[in-house]
């Protein structure tokens, strides 16, 4: 089979699946609703019980994770083109340290206790830590490269990460309403978070398809990429600003949610192959697709009670990381 009748193959593939994992969303949950009910409350609203759970409960939640599992694909595809590293996350740039640091900053010095507030705190940790890594990283003649933004990212992030431990041990009983996030959840969420978020997200997911087509060039090398008439520094900071919306954007509305954008993209490119016109838009789709697949295990598995998004994205991707590691040869950047 071609190249192309491949991709073809695997996006009609993946467009079915989201379809059919969608409508099990809003059927399934710790109350079933019939399919048929389902649709007559989404095509007429009313003031039912039903109507209530479908279209203020389950459709927002459901739209939410196909947004963050988007931000999450597409935010791990640019950080392993950037970097050319294909085991990297967006964890190598501190975004998820930078925003639970600022969420725990919050709630134990500012006294926060909703959601909308821990959306704005998070936002503002992923984008200042971002700055900071990209700053430190371009000091000195070689500017910002891969390996530079990679050692700032990590030693910051863990530096933060230690400071988020310290802050949590010396005030253990503010932290009770934030277990459901920490451990990456969507319960809870209505139409008022998607409201917040789509628009960063939106934004985020244009810059990276713009910046598809210079990666391409990047991942070269940068004597190459120059040659070649790419922007080496303006792609950077493209990817960078792309990476923080995504996934600061989507560590705000979900929490710290780990694995998707590490294996999304290496399936995806057996797929499509090293083109990144082609792993931006496919990352997307593979990762909604994963995150709601998630979402409504998480819901049946151990219903009436849930498992959060986050747990279940990371039973699913332990193993999948320890197959990519056996493998002879990593998919091709």
């Amino acid at each position: 089979m071609s190249q192309g009748a491949r991709r073809w193959l695997f996006l009609f593939a993946l467009i079915a699946l989201t379809g059919l994992t969608l409508a099990l969303s809003m059927w399934v949950g710790a109350r079933t609703i019939d399919l048929s009910e389902v649709w007559r409350v989404m095509r007429h609203p009313d003031g039912s019980e039903e109507a209530y759970i479908v279209t203020e409960m389950r459709a927002p939640r459901a739209l939410l994770a196909l947004l963050v599992g988007a931000a999450l694909g597409v935010a791990g595809a640019l950080i392993q083109a950037l970097t050319r590293n294909p085991l990297a996350d967006t964890g190598i740039l501190g975004v998820g340290a930078g925003s639970s640091f600022a969420v725990v900053v919050g709630v134990a010095f500012f006294g926060m206790n909703s959601l909308s507030q821990y959306l704005w705190f998070s936002f503002t940790g992923a984008v200042t830590v971002t700055v900071v890594v990209y700053a430190l990283g371009s000091v000195g003649s070689l500017g910002a490269t891969p390996v530079r933004l990679t050692l700032v990212g990590v030693a910051l992030g863990a530096l933060l990460a230690g400071f988020t431990s310290a802050i949590t041990m010396l005030h253990p009983n503010s932290f009770d309403d934030l277990l459901r996030w920490s451990a990456g959840s969507l319960a809870g969420r209505g139409w008022s978070t998607l409201e917040v978020v789509w628009i960063p997200i939106a934004v985020g997911l244009a810059l990276a398809l713009v910046a598809g087509r210079p990666l391409n060039a990047v991942a070269l090398g940068d004597d190459v990429a120059k040659s070649l008439g790419a922007g080496v520094v303006r792609t950077r900071v493209l990817v960078i600003v792309a990476v923080t919306l995504l996934a600061g954007t989507a560590a705000a509305a979900a929490g710290p949610i780990g694995f998707v954008g590490l294996m999304v993209p290496h399936v995806v490119r057996w797929f499509t192959g090293p083109d990144q016109r082609w792993i931006i838009p496919f990352s997307a789709l593979g990762a909604a697709l994963l995150l709601l697949a998630s979402d409504v295990v998480g819901r049946v598995v151990l219903a009436p009670k849930e498992l959060e998004v986050g747990i279940v994205t990371a039973f699913i991707g332990a193993p999948v990381l320890i197959a990519l590691a056996r493998r002879k040869n990593v998919s091709a950047l």
